[in-house]
């Protein structure tokens, strides 16, 4: 089976006054039956908010929600009593469960850019929990999410990895998933030149079982997220 291309160009878009967001999936208004998602994979989303602006008070249930933040600062609120800002470099990891209750507003200066990433649980109603940390990126692969919170890496309720790489250009990257598994590819900045060439807001979805690609950074380098899938 080829690799599945979702091309930047492609994805859905929202834009407002206060939002700029680029949907790899099928999200809000956006609807489209052939990309409701990829196995588990429910929402990509790319996301430039204004200064000042955000989202207000609004409930989730039953997903885990993974915040990967690029440029600027978040500032959140929940029902569970966190009061939080995130900040380039950290990661969120909430499990809605039952039910929670959150906002997100950009309290800095400056636009902020993040991704929302979206996956649903193996098991329905869990109880609400919440996860933050800073991760120092190196050249090569961190591991941001993990089933087993292996390492530094968030836990999560779902047999499911995420790890991130920032590398310079023409540097390979081993893989470091298995290969048994579903995988997908969101470049965040730059560009991979193999196995295809990808650039900002691309993706790519690779089917279980086959063989792992060889990984090349693009002439401007890379800021990518690898996820395993199952």
């Amino acid at each position: 089976m080829p690799p599945l291309l979702r091309s930047a160009a492609e994805r859905f878009h929202s834009q407002l006054d206060w939002l700029d967001s680029w949907h790899s999936f099928s999200f809000s208004s956006h609807y489209d039956p052939a990309w409701m998602g990829f196995g588990p994979l429910r929402v990509i989303n790319d996301d430039v908010i204004a200064a000042g602006q955000g989202f207000g008070m609004h409930p989730h249930r039953d997903m885990e929600i993974i915040t990967v933040m690029v440029e600027g600062e978040l500032h959140h609120r929940d029902s569970m009593g966190h009061a939080e800002v995130l900040r380039a470099g950290e990661v969120q990891r909430m499990s809605a469960g039952t039910g929670v209750v959150h906002s997100e507003v950009n309290g800095g200066q400056a636009p902020c850019r993040l991704l929302q990433i979206w996956i649903e649980p193996a098991t329905a109603g869990i109880a609400p929990a919440y996860e933050q940390k800073p991760f120092a990126l190196q050249q090569g692969w961190t591991a941001l999410i993990d089933p087993e919170a292996a390492g530094e890496a968030m836990a999560i309720h779902r047999p499911v990895r995420l790890w991130r790489a920032q590398v310079d250009a023409g540097t390979q990257l081993p893989w470091p998933a298995s290969g048994s598994c579903a995988s997908w590819i969101q470049i965040i900045n730059g560009g991979l030149a193999a196995p295809q060439p990808l650039c900002r807001g691309d993706g790519l979805g690779l089917a279980a079982g086959e063989a792992p690609p060889s990984l090349e950074a693009g002439a401007a380098g890379v800021d990518l997220l690898l996820f395993e899938l199952s």
